[in-house]
């Protein structure tokens, strides 16, 4: 065997080896399809474990919210004769001393414990939407991803066919070349063009290992092991829906306007609390005093008067506030469409892309190669046009896939872009 057969037989073999046996000895590869990839990120991924670690520490904030203020307890003994310890007897003790303890409570005014309680709740709304669009831009990461491992996987089966395809015409060129059908020229041309089929392969497969990292990278790597693999083909699927009923929808199902809807209840809840703030919580407290041998009770009231300070401040920000989420929510409406219309409008381009090599373009190139080769084969054309063929062919299948990934990758911008993946 001669060793450029047995050089490309070698690189044909561990491609394949890639993509089609286990890595790890005695284990079969797991394969994902990219459902299962988002669900095995939703699960894992630790960047959106810890962003969702802020839903529990607003549920936290609740419980402080709705605790009641501590009782206090105060003692006191008066009359003490530290400078006369002379005086320190039974009866200095029942007689001279005073001795005070009691028990106070705060009492707030303006429902402030039920208000604050609805605050936090309101809170907890508006970040556990917000973690759900974390979740949204998980999702359509992952998709991304995984549609680029799928183009390397793709790029990498064309790039082995291709090669074992033009591997056949070196062949038959060498044979052409010692029976001098063809110039020494001619031979060493075909030769050196393997170089690029050749480096096609090495380029497709550094490409398809760096994607399953990325991708892994996403899930998490105690998700999958090292050596998993995904399952689909890059292929068109086209979308009958309409760009209104896609709008539409999205905001129905957009997480992060659901957060600026559920933000302008947040602010009105703080509008209620920092009314209830004004008003002027009533301090109690009872005591229980001994003075010179006589027991009594004594009854405490008090709370503040409400002339200067009524929290006016507190209370005209947070109308100011609801004013800001209300911009605010109307501002991510309008971003939330915008979003739906761009993607819309990259998915149309990107079908029309599509349609256009699946309408005879993808078709025709393959065919001229062929013809050419066909001819060359038979000194019918030369050699330039051969090759001028095989790289047209080449460059228009390449193309192809690289049409059909960014087509899925429009539909998965669309899907994140409306907020949900079961699109109308």
């Amino acid at each position: 065997m001669r060793p450029r057969h047995f050089r490309i037989i070698v690189l044909g073999a561990l491609a394949w080896l890639l993509v089609l046996v286990p890595t790890v000895e005695g284990q079969s590869p797991v394969l994902i399809t990219l459902d299962q990839a988002i669900d095995l990120a939703l699960a894992h991924n630790h960047s959106l474990k810890a962003t969702r670690t802020l839903v529990l520490q607003n549920q936290a904030q609740e419980i402080t919210a709705n605790l009641r203020p501590n009782p206090t307890l105060n003692f006191d003994s008066q009359f003490v004769p530290i400078f006369d310890p002379s005086n320190f007897s039974q009866d200095t003790l029942n007689q001279v001393q005073q001795f005070d303890a009691g028990i106070g409570y705060l009492f707030e005014r303006g429902h402030k414990r039920q208000r604050r309680l609805e605050a936090a709740r309101d809170q907890t709304a508006v970040t556990t939407a917000q973690v759900a669009d974390a979740e949204r831009s998980l999702r359509f990461n992952v998709g991304q991803q995984f549609i680029a491992v799928l183009l390397a996987e793709s790029t990498l089966r064309f790039a082995l066919l291709d090669l074992k395809s033009f591997e056949d015409t070196v062949d038959i060129a060498q044979a052409q070349y010692k029976v001098g059908y063809i110039s020494e020229g001619d031979f060493l041309k075909i030769k050196l063009q393997l170089l690029q089929f050749e480096t096609d392969v090495s380029s497709a497969r550094l490409a398809r290992v760096q994607a399953l990292i990325a991708l892994r990278e996403l899930l998490g790597y105690d998700a999958v092991p090292a050596n998993y693999d995904v399952v689909g083909d890059l292929s068109y699927e086209p979308l009958p829906a309409k760009l209104g009923d896609l709008q539409a929808k999205a905001l129905l199902e957009r997480p992060d306007y659901r957060a600026a809807e559920l933000g302008v209840t947040a602010a009105q809840s703080q509008i209620k609390l920092a009314k209830a703030n004004a008003k002027q919580d009533v301090g109690a407290s009872v005591d229980y005093t001994h003075t010179a041998g006589i027991n009594s009770a004594s009854f405490f009231v008090n709370f503040g008067l409400p002339i200067f300070n009524r929290n006016q401040g507190e209370i005209a920000r947070t109308n100011y506030a609801l004013l800001q989420s209300q911009e605010s929510q109307a501002s991510t409406s309008d971003t939330v469409l915008s979003d739906v219309g761009n993607a819309y409008e990259a998915l149309r381009s990107s079908e029309e892309v599509v349609t256009l090599y699946t309408s005879g373009y993808l078709k025709q190139a393959q065919d001229s190669r062929d013809i050419s080769e066909y001819a060359y084969k038979r000194g019918a054309t030369s050699l330039l046009d051969f090759l001028d063929a095989e790289r047209s062919n080449r460059a228009t299948q390449l193309a192809y896939r690289q049409a059909l990934s960014s087509y899925m990758t429009a539909l998965e911008q669309l899907k994140q872009a409306v907020g949900t993946r079961n699109l109308p």
